[in-house]
């Protein structure tokens, strides 16, 4: 899968497109395919260290989504 990268820091001009492998869902979750993702203020407060995820989260920046489907349940 193809997602935005980041180091520990640097401006946006750090930010990466990156491939890495495809996640598996655990119970409970699913997996969807995402056509675009948006990288947002809460992206950006979370990869300066100001917006922590829950310990559980991806660390993969773009929690909006669109025209999605879902591939597994």
């Amino acid at each position: 899968m193809r997602y935005i990268d980041y180091g520990p820091t640097g401006g946006a001009d750090t930010l990466r497109l990156t491939e890495g492998p495809t996640p598996v869902p655990r119970a409970g979750e699913i997996l969807i395919e995402v056509a675009y993702a948006g990288v947002n203020r809460p992206d950006i407060l979370q990869r300066s260290g100001r917006y922590p995820p829950p310990p559980d989260a991806s660390p993969i920046l773009g929690l909006e989504a669109v025209r999605v489907k879902a591939v597994a349940a």
